[in-house]
């Protein structure tokens, strides 16, 4: 079989039945049939001498030339993003795309910078997947995006990792619990206190129970939550302490939903990390949105912490109406 034979639109096929795992997934994104896509990767196989898919169930899973053809066919349509912004730059005509895929923590900060870039660049298409760190590291292993923020960069990976900004980690509790009025906790005593905890794998979760064994304390596990929100509503229900990003609690905190423990050793320093394979070459469109994030980080990390200083103020100043005649 020569691969030449090959067609991009029967690439393209195959790399959406990949991409989504499901025929009539990837003909729904195709507007197509799926009869006729079913049809059409038949053929594929037929041209390719081998069989490229096999269906246990409702799943569909690839075989090994359909691994390596499901490479290829990524490898052709990265290769033809990257000549359509290279085309249009050499135009001088600012269009292009930016694939971002971010920490759950971190979208409270860079949302903002995605856009204010979009609104600067109307030209150029934008999109963000939000996910854990396994979620990252899946798409950061098939090269999925073009840049990846993460709070623990992979070990061992051939990636580039840039210092992006601080992570704070910070213990809290519901407000009336009994050590918030407390100073300079011995992270000891914290032995008997449940805690709500991130799903294993999490980098909070991990830098949390690093500190803890250092302490020679074993946190007692009551919850583990795969969502910061539901973890925060957990501990405000009274259920359990946990380790959040600051970023995370900065407007319960304002409102006094939750408190922030003084707890010797915390906050526990982190930082997040724009991430990208080591080599990739970024499109002018993306190379763009790299600058952008470093230049205005510190004015969308003002934006979180402002709102939450302006609810105070209020409540301080608030106070009973007046009965006055």
């Amino acid at each position: 079989m020569n691969p030449r034979h090959l067609t991009l639109h029967q690439l393209r096929i195959f790399h959406a039945v990949a991409t989504h795992g499901s025929f009539a997934r990837a003909a729904e994104a195709l507007h197509l049939a799926p009869p006729t896509l079913s049809l059409q990767v038949k053929q594929l196989a037929e041209t390719v001498g081998q069989p490229l898919v096999e269906q246990i169930g409702r799943r569909i899973y690839l075989t090994a030339a359909g691994r390596m053809l499901a490479e290829a066919a990524t490898d052709v349509d990265e290769r033809l993003r990257r000549l359509g912004e290279d085309l249009a730059a050499l135009q001088g005509i600012e269009k292009g795309s930016v694939r971002l895929a971010i920490l759950t923590t971190v979208k409270y900060v860079v949302p903002k910078l995605l856009g204010g870039f979009a609104a600067a660049h109307p030209g150029i298409d934008v999109a963000m997947v939000v996910g854990n760190r396994d979620a990252l590291l899946q798409r950061l292993a098939a090269n999925q995006d073009d840049l990846y923020i993460l709070g623990q960069p992979p070990q061992d990976w051939d990636v580039q990792c840039e210092p992006f900004a601080d992570n704070p980690l910070v213990l809290v509790a519901p407000p009336h619990h009994p050590l918030a009025r407390e100073r300079h906790i011995d992270p000891r005593r914290l032995a008997d206190e449940p805690f709500i905890l991130r799903e294993p794998g999490s980098g909070t979760r991990a830098t949390m129970e690093r500190f803890f064994e250092a302490v020679g304390v074993t946190p007692r596990a009551r919850l583990e939550v795969g969502s910061n929100e539901a973890i925060k509503q957990t501990v405000a229900g009274g259920l359990g302490l946990a380790v959040l990003s600051a970023h995370t609690v900065v407007a319960e905190l304002a409102l006094g939903e939750l408190v922030q423990l003084d707890v010797q050793g915390f906050p526990l320093l982190r930082q997040w990390y724009v991430v990208t394979p080591r080599g990739k070459r970024l499109s002018p469109a993306a190379a763009a949105f790299k600058d952008w994030l470093y230049a205005h980080r510190e004015q969308a990390l003002a934006q979180v912490r402002q709102p939450a200083a302006a609810r105070r103020a209020r409540g301080r100043s608030a106070g009973p109406a007046s009965t006055a005649p």
